[in-house]
């Protein structure tokens, strides 16, 4: 009778899992320190200081108090609707525009640039080695009367459909809304060309190519492929031109004429030469609601919330 022997194996011992010390939880918080500090004193104590500035009265001279007067909103804007009206326009022109032109040219930095990737980065971003300011200003010698590129539109009869609504005087363009917008385009579009590369960049070729072998059109690939992967630099692009072209005022008081000031330039207006602190408060935060409900609308109706 043959009997197996069968060694029993030896019991294993379970890992301990060891409750990270308190120190070592507290360190993600501890990073996080600094820049809650930077938003509470730059953002937050600023934007309670100018919520109470926008309910009080009185004057520079006998000083202001906090008297609640909420009337302030609505005279704000029953008076200065127009220009929220045409800060709303110009923005979303210039945001449109720059979604035109940015994509494309984010689109060939992306797939077809290769080597000279880096080299078209650099000139996205190159206007921002140079002052907001003087950008601003050389666009006055751009659109200049006498210039090459108002010439141009003449000869192309572009300046007849602008005038005809309403967006330049006859062959001038300087002091006009086309001049602003053209202001506002070109200063943000890096704002909307960087989000666009970096959703295109992440999209994966072997996509495009399963696309070919299922015989679609490059017209059909980009429209059911290339597009929807790319929307989520789309609404960031767009939100961060639209964003702060609205609020702009350098364009308008640069390049455009009273009759194209833009709420901006009414609220630094408020602020350094009428010196009527509520009132401009109170704009600043008219704008800041009608922008936040169009944004959040926005995204929602985008149906995407994967903001790159």
């Amino acid at each position: 009778m043959t009997t197996t022997l069968e060694k029993a194996a030896p019991p294993t011992e379970e890992p301990v899992l060891r409750k990270p010390s308190t120190r070592k939880r507290l360190v993600p918080y501890w990073l996080l320190l600094p820049g809650l500090l930077w938003l509470v004193v730059f953002f937050a104590l600023p934007l309670v200081y100018q919520a109470s500035t926008s309910v009080q009265t009185g004057s520079l001279e006998a000083g202001f108090q906090v008297t609640w007067h909420f009337q302030t909103y609505w005279d704000a804007f029953q008076e200065y609707w127009p220009q929220f009206v045409r800060s709303l326009l110009y923005a979303g022109t210039a945001t449109i525009l720059c979604l035109l032109l940015g994509y494309p040219l984010a689109y060939l930095i992306a797939f077809k640039a290769g080597r000279w990737r880096n080299l078209l980065l650099v000139l996205v971003i190159a206007p921002f080695f140079t002052s907001f300011l003087i950008r601003t200003l050389a666009w006055k010698t751009i659109l200049a009367d006498d210039s090459l590129v108002v010439d141009a539109l003449n000869a192309l009869h572009v300046l007849d459909v602008t005038s005809w609504i309403g967006w330049t005087e006859g062959d001038r363009v300087l002091a006009t809304p086309m001049a602003v917008v053209c202001g506002l385009t070109y200063n943000f579009l890096p704002f909307m060309i960087l989000p666009l590369y970096t959703s295109l960049e992440r999209i994966d070729g072997r996509l495009h190519e399963a696309a070919q072998d299922l015989y679609a059109s490059p017209a059909t690939t980009f429209r059911k492929v290339t597009f929807p992967l790319s929307m989520p630099g789309v609404v960031s692009g767009t939100l961060l031109t639209f964003i702060p072209a609205s609020g702009d005022y350098v364009n308008a008081e640069l390049l455009g004429s009273t009759d194209t000031k833009m709420v901006g330039n009414v609220i630094q207006s408020q602020f350094l030469r009428v010196l009527d602190y509520p009132t401009a408060a109170a704009l600043s935060f008219i704008l800041m609601a009608i922008v936040l409900v169009m944004v959040t609308v926005y995204i929602r109706r985008a149906g995407t919330e994967d903001l790159v």
